[in-house]
């Protein structure tokens, strides 16, 4: 991470507010991504809605809408995924962890 620009797709913001709405989370999403931020220059990287469904059509192997689309943004961007969810770990060769 020290080496690249660190990115974030706004699909995460919009699932860490559904996280806070059903209190999964205790902070508003502008919280850690302000944070974020601030320490490690994170940036959120806007790409084309249509291109990002089109790539998340294809990911049959999560019913999950964030993550669909999330990992369809690392598709598109052609970034590393960084997550510790094991489905996408499982599935998306972008992702890693550790």
């Amino acid at each position: 991470m020290e080496a690249e620009a660190v990115a974030v797709s706004p699909i995460v913001e919009l699932e860490l507010t559904y996280l806070y709405e059903i209190g999964r989370v205790s902070e508003p999403a502008a919280a850690p991504l302000s944070a974020l931020e601030r320490s490690l220059g994170l940036q959120v990287v806007d790409t084309s809605l249509t291109e990002l469904v089109g790539a998340a059509s294809g990911l049959s192997w999560t019913r999950d809408p964030f993550d669909r689309l999330i990992a369809a943004h690392a598709i598109v961007a052609n970034a590393p995924l960084i997550t510790a969810d094991e489905t996408i770990l499982e599935h998306l060769p972008l992702a890693t962890w550790g």
